[in-house]
């Protein structure tokens, strides 16, 4: 296989991190590109003994000038807690970053994968989702910085590749789960385990009828790359995701079970524009790509739930 130079935007995030290890294992440099807001070094720590492997600090909200031979765009706040923080900046991110990365593949004649997010089908009245429906968003809600910002995303991906012929590829990312998730992202596999581990109450949105899909990390990254090596007329969007629907509050009892956890589930307000069924359609992925999920929930759980407690236990939380 011939090696490349790959450009990773958001590489020192949960999913980014697990690209740039899955990159550096198939033999290619990694260039991991971030502005550590979400990211952290902690999450690369174990690459930087690697020739093969680079970082850069930077906001992709600036011009960056780099020879490259490929580009994954994942640099941007995924969490509400986090992409509410500073919306102004969320919404730079998806559009302002997202210029000058297709500009950078525009001038090197490389392409570039953005990922994308089931988020641009907001609180979805298709169920499951497919890549054809338009979607459900709230253009000036609390999520519209996200949301939002990711539709002009694609949007921008795919004028560049009408106009200036640049060779794009869009997934949409649902749910995903998996070592490296940060603790205090507001997600609900990072918050129900955590609160587990600790013994404290888990906290349920509504009455957790809810659903969500929830794809491990491994079978994610995986799906990216089948992408990226795609066929060049595969430009997307395309879903990636587990496409088993499970309810929060079943959720919930699940990680208390798995950790033996003393906690109990109290019930809180919905927030603003939370979807109430989120669930992918793979058939695009499984037909295009030839990849679907591989790793059952419980597995992939346990595996997350190992990394938090050596994580919460080093940092002397529980």
């Amino acid at each position: 296989m011939l090696m490349k130079k790959i450009l990773i935007t958001g590489g020192a995030g949960f999913i980014g991190s697990h690209l740039c290890e899955k990159l550096l294992n198939e033999g290619n440099e990694v260039i991991c590109l971030d502005n550590f807001f979400t990211g952290s070094k902690d999450n690369i720590y174990n690459l930087m003994d690697n020739k093969k492997f680079e970082l850069i600090r930077h906001d992709i909200i600036k011009p960056l000038l780099i020879e490259v031979d490929e580009i994954y765009n994942l640099a941007c706040p995924a969490s509400p807690i986090h992409y509410q923080h500073n919306a102004i900046k969320t919404i730079k991110t998806n559009v302002l970053g997202i210029i000058n990365v297709l500009g950078l593949a525009k001038r090197l004649h490389v392409p570039i994968l953005q990922a994308s997010t089931s988020e641009v089908y907001g609180d979805p009245i298709v169920h499951p989702q497919r890549e054809d429906y338009w979607g459900n968003v709230n253009p000036i809600g609390i999520r519209s910085c996200y949301d939002e910002g990711k539709r002009v995303a694609e949007t921008l991906m795919m004028d560049y590749h009408r106009q200036n012929k640049v060779d794009i590829k869009i997934i949409r990312i649902f749910n995903t789960y998996g070592p490296r998730m940060a603790e205090d992202d507001g997600r609900v596999v990072s918050n129900f385990i955590t609160q587990a581990l600790r013994n404290q109450d888990i906290t349920v949105y509504g009455e957790g009828n809810q659903t969500r899909s929830f794809c491990y990390v491994s079978d994610l990254v995986d799906g990216m790359v089948k992408m990226m090596n795609s066929d060049r007329e595969i430009i997307g969007p395309i879903n990636l995701g587990n496409n088993t629907e499970t309810p929060i509050i079943e959720f919930a009892r699940r990680i208390i079970d798995i950790t033996c956890s003393k906690s109990k589930i109290i019930h809180l307000p919905l927030p603003q524009d939370d979807p109430v069924r989120r669930c992918p359609d793979l058939t695009l992925a499984k037909t295009k790509l030839g990849w679907d999920h591989k790793v059952k929930l419980d597995d992939g759980l346990k595996e997350t739930i190992k990394y938090f407690e050596n994580k919460l236990r080093n940092e002397k939380k529980i």
